[in-house]
């Protein structure tokens, strides 16, 4: 499609230069630019040239035009398009998106074999670097399957492959191994001698980081994101004192780790720690922390610089609604957005004074064998401005969640007014009104209309008037 774009637009432009030309030649002072007439007979000999019938010696358009063109497409794209215009090859050499995978390679994973593929992914991405000229690249993705991780042979072009690349002005740099075995030393001496200044986002899977020489002040990363990366708590903390910009970080299945401790980064905003099960204490003097998102037991220790400041909190635990009931009204009163898993809730939800002033979005998926989930009324006794509920019973507790029984023995709690849920359910009552008043009417015989209405056992518990 990007390719069927340029054609249309390179097409149009050489229309509107040929009327130019007409009109100045009627009016006795065609200008012809020296680099036209060496260009037009190639041109004009063959109209389908970017058919790829052959070669146009340069394209109509400025060459900061076409090589912003050309980054902006797919790298199977550029190369095609490299192929038939002399001006998109050498922007190829200085193209700044490089994304070697298998799909932007145009691997076919199905029908290769693995030693084939192996190949076929060293061969073109060695291609293709030798042609580049090392100059401009913006983005580097380097995505090895998880085929080819079983065999540590590739191992050995990454470091050429990340040398080549890895130059002064780059902005992106994701390398991702896919496997659950870091084998591959990361060369951490690349983000030295100035080549990092310009990094806004890492991210690295399935290797080492252990920095062997002082790295170089990372001013411009705003995002770092690790996922099954060794890497210890020093090396961390190291890595962040000289990531003072940073606004993101990201943290996935980095076992190794056993203490998080984040500096007073002034921009970081957000902090995501999954399934680091080694770890025992996430300790963060970010002032302005306003996000966390949270897999792990309970006895980690958590300690936030400024609580008050967060504005967003999923936490992903067991007995995770009684952690929220009882501990986060106090311990992060401003929360506005709180989600909440728990595979397995052994305690009920008790009933406490404090509240959740500030709370608009609660979601909470729940399984547990002994469970009473009309227990989570407490939630709506503590959350006067609630206005989005979502409440998930995780399949194995589905069946026997006693909200769905008899709607007769459920427990309610009068003289509590939740005046925000009341009025949307109140509006899509009033909405299923107008649909079956207004619309089933007139809908033709041969069209079928499925209007699902609310569940009446839940509206129950609230009073809904038309």
């Amino acid at each position: 499609m990007g390719i069927f774009k340029l054609n249309l637009l390179l097409k149009l432009q050489r229309q509107r230069q040929r009327r130019r030309r007409q009109i100045q030649a009627h009016n006795g002072s065609v200008l012809i630019h020296p680099r036209d007439k060496i260009n037009a007979p190639a041109c004009q000999n063959n109209t389908h040239s970017w058919s790829g019938q052959a070669k146009c010696s340069d394209p109509t358009l400025p060459e900061d035009i076409s090589c912003h063109i050309h980054s902006l497409m797919s790298m199977r794209d550029a190369a095609r398009v490299a192929c038939v215009s002399r001006a998109f090859a050498r922007s190829w050499r200085c193209l700044p998106n490089l994304d070697f995978s298998e799909e932007s390679l145009g691997i076919n994973r199905s029908t290769c074999k693995k030693d084939e593929k192996l190949g076929d992914l060293t061969s073109k991405i060695d291609w293709i670097l030798k042609n580049h000229s090392g100059i401009g690249i913006k983005k580097l993705i380097i995505q090895v399957g998880s085929v080819y991780s079983r065999d540590s042979c590739h191992l050995a072009h990454l470091d050429s492959w990340l040398q080549c690349a890895v130059k002064p002005g780059i902005e992106e740099l994701i390398v991702n191994l896919s496997s659950m075995n870091a084998k591959y030393n990361f060369p951490c001496e690349l983000l030295s001698s100035g080549t990092g200044d310009s990094l806004r986002y890492i991210y690295l899977a399935s290797c080492n980081f252990h920095p062997t020489v002082r790295i170089g002040c990372l001013k411009s990363l705003t995002r770092l994101q690790l996922c099954m990366v060794n890497i210890t708590e020093n090396e961390l903390r190291c890595l962040l004192s000289i990531s003072l910009g940073l606004e993101r970080l990201e943290l996935r299945h980095c076992s190794t780790l056993k203490c998080l401790k984040v500096p007073c980064l002034q921009r970081l905003s957000y902090l995501d720690v999954m399934t680091c099960t080694g770890l025992q204490v996430i300790e963060s003097k970010a002032p302005n922390l306003s996000s966390i998102r949270f897999e792990g037991d309970l006895y980690v220790q958590l300690s936030l610089g400024e609580p008050l400041q967060i504005k967003q909190l999923y936490r992903l635990c067991n007995d995770a609604a009684f952690y929220a009931r009882t501990e986060l009204p106090s311990s992060m009163p401003n929360l506005e957005r709180l989600i909440i898993h728990s595979d397995t809730e052994m305690v009920n939800t008790p009933m406490v004074p404090s509240k959740f002033y500030h709370l608009k979005y609660l979601s909470i998926a729940l399984g547990g064998q002994t469970y009473d989930y009309l227990s989570l009324v407490s939630f709506f006794d503590a959350s006067p401005f609630l206005e989005t509920f979502i409440l998930n019973a995780l399949r194995e507790r589905t069946e026997r969640a006693t909200i769905f029984g008899d709607p007769s023995g459920l427990r309610m709690m009068p003289e509590h007014r939740h005046d925000k849920l009341k009025e949307t359910l109140m509006e899509a009552h009033r909405a299923l009104k107008a649909v079956q008043t207004y619309i089933e009417l007139k809908v033709p015989s041969k069209v079928e209309l499925n209007v699902l209405e609310p569940c009446s056992r839940l509206s129950a518990l609230f009073t809904v008037e038309d």
